[in-house]
């Protein structure tokens, strides 16, 4: 529990220093101790979208939905996904 916290909290650090690759890196091992912590995997999703790495927001976004159907800010990050997955099809189809 205790690694958890340290890891999640530096995941946090990282995220407020625009680190998301690095933050990424600390929820996924998270990950690894509680695959049941909402919290982690809305926070990799807001890192993903940062990084306009919009699938990997959208899966964990619906992992999260999964365990709480009713998590506000795993639907909200998960339309952010989608509306960026549609902007990216979009502009392929204009090259």
């Amino acid at each position: 529990v205790e690694k958890f916290k340290r890891l999640k909290n530096e995941g946090n650090d990282f995220v407020k220093m625009g680190e998301y690759e690095e933050a990424i890196n600390k929820y996924s091992e998270c990950m690894k101790l509680n695959t049941e912590e909402c919290t982690v995997y809305t926070n990799r999703a807001l890192c993903y979208l940062k990084l306009y790495k919009y699938e990997e927001a959208k899966q964990d976004c619906d992992h999260v939905l999964q365990i709480e159907d009713s998590n506000i800010k795993a639907f909200y990050r998960r339309a952010l996904a989608y509306k960026g997955l549609q902007v990216r099809k979009k502009n392929m189809a204009g090259i």
